[in-house]
């Protein structure tokens, strides 16, 4: 009988149960939000609030407790040194589950689980921008003439490299419409 157990198994044995938080916390811990399904976040939140609790001591006895808890060295040295002193002055509450709505294959529930500290967000980084094509045409045909004439001069002093060979092949089929629809360079 299951009297007294109060926790959500998710479908696992415990084993698998704690190896699933502890990846979800790495990856919550490195990531700052995970989107998962409700349960999973739940359990993951509360599991992540035991392990700040235990951070915010920051001691040796409480790395060595996390580090036996996580797994992990590097998780439980950003733990206590960057999570555990935004959380300093609050007693619990330090992760919240936002609902999302449901999954498609499968129908659960999807949830985003995050810090309810706000951290600082890398800034991502900017995408080389292709040359712009210049806006006169009459001075373009001159200089694409002379590119031409440097190109063949290359390829009679070097023998055609695999790579080249490969890119001609991908030009055609399935793939090379696939490729050029997440570009955006068709539809």
């Amino acid at each position: 009988m299951r009297h007294q157990r109060r926790r959500r198994t998710l479908g696992i044995v415990a084993s698998h149960r704690t190896a699933k938080l502890r990846n979800l916390l790495r990856a919550l811990v490195l990531r700052k939000r995970i989107e998962t399904t409700h349960a999973k976040a739940k359990e993951a939140g509360k599991f992540a609030e035991k392990m700040i609790t235990i951070a915010k001591r920051d001691g040796l006895h409480a790395r060595r407790l996390l580090i036996s808890q996580v797994r992990d060295p590097e998780i439980a040295r950003i733990l206590i040194t960057q999570i555990a002193p935004l959380f300093k002055n609050r007693a619990g509450g330090y992760t919240r589950v936002l609902r999302l709505g449901y999954r498609a294959g499968d129908g659960a529930q999807i949830a985003l689980l995050e810090w309810t500290a706000v951290f600082e967000v890398p800034a991502k980084k900017a995408k080389k921008k292709k040359a712009s094509k210049p806006a006169d045409k009459t001075s373009a045909k001159p200089q694409a003439k002379e590119s031409l004439k440097t190109a063949e001069t290359r390829k009679e002093s070097k023998a055609p490299k695999p790579a080249e060979k490969k890119d001609s092949e991908k030009k055609g089929g399935f793939l090379s419409k696939l490729r050029k629809f997440f570009k955006g360079d068709e539809y």
